[in-house]
């Protein structure tokens, strides 16, 4: 079976390059139609974060599919970074640890990136348990640090975090592959969609 991990659309805050966490903020008219000239895998289901952008994606992408949320899904809570970008953080010494430990010392009044990634790897985990036993291809349309989180705990051969960044409405693809044993499994033979 095949996952497909799709980027939701851009926003005015993405085109800002603005942190775009917890804001529930809508796609821009424009990435809508590019949206909808693109050709998606057919799958049987598709998972959504709730956020706004990514359930707009989902039904532009896949129109004639009911659509699950997976709370767990949900985009990395910025704190006091929230929707602010880098000319308006530069100097602030907050920020500059942020930047200095590679995004490890997590966000000031939100999330660290260890909490977001074992949230993301649990909604993960929850979804294949289910999919195991109907092996279809299904897809993921999410955010771009649930991507990163995802592929980073899953893929092999092993890519870091930030190896796994991808543009608004793009994404990866990749083949699940189960361990003999038990119910384990990891993802491989990754690539890019779009």
């Amino acid at each position: 079976m095949k996952i497909y991990m799709i980027r939701h659309g851009a926003t005015k805050g993405n085109r800002e390059h603005r942190y775009v966490g917890v804001t529930d903020e809508p796609l821009l008219p424009e990435e809508k139609k590019e949206l909808q000239s693109r050709r998606m895998p057919p799958v049987a289901r598709v998972y959504s974060s709730p956020r706004k952008r990514c359930v707009e994606t989902a039904q532009i992408c896949y129109p004639k599919k009911q659509l699950e949320i997976v709370e767990e899904f949900a985009e990395c809570d910025f704190g006091i970074f929230e929707y602010r970008n880098y000319e308006e953080l530069n100097g602030n010494p907050d920020y500059q640890r942020f930047i200095d430990s590679m995004g490890k010392s997590g966000f000031p009044g939100g999330e660290d990136r260890e909490v977001f990634q074992k949230r993301c790897l649990q909604g993960l985990e929850k979804i294949m348990k289910r999919e195991r036993r109907h092996q279809e291809d299904i897809a993921f349309v999410v955010h771009g640090g649930t991507i990163m989180a995802l592929l980073d705990g899953y893929s092999r051969p092993h890519g870091d975090y930030y190896n796994w960044q991808v543009e608004n409405g793009a994404g990866y693809e990749a083949e699940v592959l189960w361990e003999e044993s038990d119910s384990n499994f990891y993802l491989e033979n990754i690539k890019k969609l779009f």
